[in-house]
């Protein structure tokens, strides 16, 4: 065999645990683990398959290969097979496994790479099937392989006809058997096929570094309170059981919880309504009787579904506790932010309890006739706590950090809204700062015209990218109490006294347009606009490319000029997206913060990241690791953007929380 110097790689494997709902962390620590095939390129050649469910052997230079922090391992969503053999190799040659750092259970991801990274950093889909089919590839993922899939790589069913076999072995369908080492070596052959298609563009190295930093934060995982998690469970349960119970006795429905039922009921009651939403129902609390009223606040909590995130870490925990494999690397690709997976603790309940402590201890102890006694929304005390579920192990703390209005700070800095960056520098309140603007008034929170701040907080979240009176709307301007007459004029207020960041909108709306147009370089605002291949590039002052694929000038429906390109729309399918300036603008501030962030996580690598949020890190620290450290750390602003004035609080916690 060749000297080994970089490895493609493409595993099937078999266990009871649910992939999906669980993460491969846990799915790779059961008993029943076992890889069944492994499909392998070596330097580029020929893929071979290895049967190993069937007794063959993988070759000792290839287990050395992928425990050798020297060679380059490439594979399509590299965590899932860098997980798995490693439990595997663990299991099976346990002399030839090594961990790093303080994970003591992983191999090093240090020399693996990701071809899905690669191809998101490009603006690609994340699906392996779909990249192939964007990309045009002479051979495809084989469409088979879910249905072989779900019948070798878990438990089946018993029934007579398979002889009450609990699984599928190869033995038991050999043509099947058959295909699916094709699909595995096919699955190798689109992964090598899609590196050579993009390797014109190929990905900067600190793209692999920030990917390495993320596998470490997945691979440490976040400790879970357990009693706290399997008693809010039940706790869920008899709370929703007792107002079921109720709802039943008032309605005298079967299943008061079914939108249909319950629509049918209120409406022989007079009250009629194609909704059962919770802003409907807020407003149709406002002129319903006192009965209906009740009726309708029981169905709201048994409607909530404050269990759902408990169950899920139920599902994700590993054997020691912590769950693992939560934050997907440019999960988000038109801006490289991270997204949430599993327990996604990207939209985590917000916290507002006081008593949150006192809660907390309640539901550990399984008190639940005192709980009841004192809070009567059990549902919604169950979702305020569901952060509090996450705990630092024995003898540390939990330090939480983030950036003070990140987005606020980054578009008045590109924009050079000298008014705003100077709010920032001297540590104002951007809200009140904007509202005094707006109305010409002095503006302080809790003093002097200090209802305008509510006004001036609303424009300045639905505003900064191009939003109008719709924004304003559906950010809940209305609920807080702003007038519809008021809206219009409240945009314009907000626009007059940002020109700056309007500038900013139409500057990039124009250079995106003549890098389409004419395809030539375009610079505005210390960001460079180019076009290569069919896809339009935005490079950042971070190093990083913004990528587009296949953009075009076309008509909106206004009948204006407006951009589009191909990429994953809100359906989370591969389609035509339409965009303009403002649009590109939120892009960029995102990306740009985003980077930020990156760059406080790897200043932070050395002190324990157990995750992250956007604007916000959470680190287990020993005891004795001050605050204000972690604070100034996170607070240093990049080299590439100097005069950006960052600022970063925290707290210290013994369960993590929103302050």
């Amino acid at each position: 065999m060749e000297k080994i110097k970089s490895l493609s790689i493409d595993i099937e494997s078999f266990s009871d645990i649910d992939l999906k709902k669980c993460g491969v962390y846990k799915y790779s620590e059961s008993d029943s683990f076992e890889v069944l095939l492994l499909a392998a390129s070596i330097n580029n050649g020929p893929v071979e398959v290895f049967d190993i469910a069937s007794g063959e052997t993988l070759p000792e230079e290839i287990i050395d290969a992928i425990v050798d922090d020297n060679i380059t391992k490439w594979a399509y969503n590299a965590n899932f097979e860098r997980i798995c053999l490693s439990s595997w190799i663990k299991k099976n040659y346990p002399l030839k496994f090594k961990s790093y750092g303080d994970t003591l259970n992983y191999l090093n991801p240090k020399s693996w790479k990701c071809t899905m990274v690669w191809s998101a950093y490009l603006g690609l889909p994340l699906s392996l099937e779909t990249v192939g089919a964007v990309l045009k590839l002479k051979d495809q993922k084989l469409k088979e392989g879910r249905d072989l899939i779900r019948y070798f790589c878990g438990p089946c069913k018993p029934t007579k006809t398979n002889g009450q076999r609990t699984r599928n072995l190869p033995t038991d369908a050999p043509e099947k058997w058959s295909l699916f080492k094709e699909y595995n070596k096919r699955d190798v052959e689109v992964e090598m096929a899609i590196q050579k298609k993009i390797s014109m563009f190929p990905a900067p190295e600190f793209l692999w570094v920030e990917y390495h930093m993320d596998q470490e934060i997945n691979d440490r995982g976040i400790l879970l309170d357990l009693d706290l998690v399997n008693n809010a469970i039940s706790f869920d349960t008899k709370s929703k059981e007792k107002i079921e119970n109720e709802l039943k006795s008032i309605t005298g429905l079967e299943n008061p919880n079914s939108p249909l039922q319950m629509k049918a009921w209120l409406e022989e009651q007079g009250l009629k309504t194609d909704s059962l939403d919770k802003k409907v129902v807020n407003s149709l609390m406002e002129t319903a009787s006192d009965k209906l009223v009740n009726v309708l606040k029981l169905r709201q909590k048994l409607a909530k579904s404050s269990v759902s995130k408990y169950t899920a870490m139920g599902n994700a925990v590993c054997l020691d506790g912590r769950a693992r494999g939560m934050f997907q690397f440019y999960g988000a690709n038109r801006t490289g932010r991270w997204a949430g997976r599993i327990i996604q603790l990207q939209n985590l309940p917000q916290n507002h309890m006081k008593d949150l402590a006192e809660a907390r201890a309640l539901i550990k102890k399984g008190d639940f006739n005192t709980m009841e006694m004192l809070y009567d929304d059990i549902p919604d005390t169950l979702s305020q706590l569901i952060r509090t579920a996450f705990i630092p192990k024995e003898g540390f703390k939990f330090i939480v950090s983030d950036f003070s209005a990140i987005e606020a700070r980054v578009i008045a800095h590109l924009a050079g809204e000298s008014w705003r960056e100077d709010v920032f520098k001297n540590g104002g309140d951007i809200y009140c700062a904007s509202a005094s603007r707006m109305f010409n008034v002095p503006v302080e929170k809790h003093g002097i015209n200090g209802h305008l701040r509510q006004k001036g907080k609303i424009a300045e979240l639905a505003l900064g990218y191009g939003g109008s009176v719709g924004a304003l709307k559906a950010m809940g301007a209305i609920e807080m109490g702003i007038k519809e007459d008021e809206l219009k004029p409240l945009v314009d207020a907000w626009r007059a006294s940002n020109s700056n960041i309007v500038d900013l909108w139409w500057a990039v709306d124009e250079a995106v347009k003549n890098t389409i147009k004419t395809r030539s370089k375009n610079e505005t605002h210390g960001i460079k606009f180019y076009y290569k291949s069919g896809i339009l590039f935005i490079k950042l002052s971070s190093g990083r490319t913004l990528s587009y694929i296949k953009p075009r000038i076309c008509e909106n429906m206004y009948g204006g000029e407006s951009v589009s390109y191909h990429g994953l729309g809100s359906t989370k399918k591969w389609e035509k997206i339409e965009s303009y300036g403002p649009k590109f603008v939120e892009n960029i501030v995102q990306a740009i913060s985003r980077d930020i962030l990156s760059f406080s996580i790897s200043n932070l690598r050395n002190y324990r990241i157990v995750g992250h949020i956007h604007d916000e890190v959470i680190i287990e620290a020993p005891a004795d690791v001050p605050l204000e450290m972690v604070c100034s750390i996170m607070g240093k602003s990049p080299g590439w953007i100097p005069s950006l004035y960052l600022n970063a609080d925290g707290y210290e916690t013994p369960f993590y929380k929103k302050d």
